[in-house]
């Protein structure tokens, strides 16, 4: 059925012909929603608010545009909306479930609201002017970089950069003039280009699955599920980069990735089940230690490796264990028989 007759059908108050009608669009609005609000729960609430709007609004949908930059539109408006709320404040949460934490750490710039993003879920097209690749532009480093930006530079920023959009449409999309969509984008490149630089971000985006990353993947397997410190620190850079959302410290450089992974991963007595998965373009694993009077593996962090060449570069652990499900990983795994 052409988009002609769905648009008229929908119009017509037929929910399914306007679920058919979204429904080839919804995975790369979500991703979208989810580039600007660094959140995947804010991206799925945002992205139902799109729907949810579109569906009201088909009406108003004339044909200066496709429907999909339609959709883009009123998804991109929806997040700031949720921006001007106030709704990126902080959450309440316990800044990592140890007690005790070595104190080397400095700073970090992910926001404590940053959650990784299910490979599974990725679904975008860049236009022709897209300055990123989608590899580099779902990277937790730039997503990171995006959440320090002002809301409208985000938004102009990933629209036009990632999405290749036309100056002149983001414009539009945006109700603002070509004049200001220049100048945010100009802020907007060069803020996420020194952020990047200063990260080591954009040295080590690159393309997933290659023979050496499955060598990694593989070496930080084994390393884990032996509790091998030492193996684990092999694989590191000089200047690996440490940091756990929703606390907003970083661990930076060898001695200061030994002293936190002895300290809390590697404690004496512990022992790990791994699952491998991939967030945001990039290697993921789930981390389930044993319950030592039961046996049972409990789900405990999801941690996210950043690549450089053959070794890693950063690792980010996210210990809300909730979104183990985003990925499909169990809360449990049963013990050795």
């Amino acid at each position: 059925m052409d988009t002609t007759d769905l648009i008229a059908r929908a119009r017509a108050g037929d929910h399914d012909a306007f679920r058919d009608l979204v429904a080839g669009h919804s995975h790369e609005l979500q991703v979208h929603c989810y580039r600007i609000l660094g959140s995947l729960q804010d991206a799925e609430d945002a992205l139902q608010e799109t729907l949810v709007s579109a569906w009201r609004n088909l009406g108003e949908f004339g044909r200066r545009s496709s429907l999909r930059t339609w959709l883009y539109k009123i998804a991109t408006n929806r997040c700031l909306d949720k921006l001007r709320a106030d709704s990126r404040r902080p959450r309440i949460a316990a800044p990592y479930p140890e007690d005790a934490l070595p104190e080397s750490a400095g700073a970090g710039d992910a926001p404590p609201w940053l959650e990784p993003y299910p490979d599974a879920l990725l679904d975008q097209r860049p236009g022709p002017e897209a300055r990123y690749d989608l590899t580099e532009a779902i990277s937790l480093a730039f997503v990171t970089a995006l959440q320090l930006l002002p809301p409208r530079q985000r938004a102009v920023l990933v629209l036009r950069d990632v999405l290749g959009y036309h100056a002149a449409e983001v414009a539009e999309m945006l109700d603002a003039t070509s004049e200001s969509v220049h100048s945010a984008l100009k802020r907007a490149r060069a803020a996420v280009d020194d952020h990047l630089a200063d990260s080591g971000g954009r040295a080590t985006a690159r393309r997933p699955d290659t023979a050496a990353e499955h060598r990694l993947v593989a070496r930080f397997t084994d390393a884990m599920q032996r509790a091998d410190l030492d193996a684990l620190i092999d694989l590191l850079v000089t200047d690996v980069r440490l940091s756990m959302p929703p606390a907003m410290l970083e661990y930076r450089g060898i001695e200061s990735a030994r002293l936190l992974l002895a300290a809390t991963t590697f404690r004496p007595g512990r022992r790990y089940r791994v699952i491998p998965t991939r967030a945001n373009g990039q290697p993921a694993f789930g981390l389930y230690p044993a319950d030592p009077h039961t046996g049972v593996h409990r789900a405990y962090a999801l941690v996210v490796l950043t690549i450089a060449g053959d070794r890693i570069a950063a690792i980010t652990g996210f210990f809300d264990t909730t979104v183990m499900a985003r990925f499909g990983l169990p809360r449990t795994l049963p013990g050795a028989d």
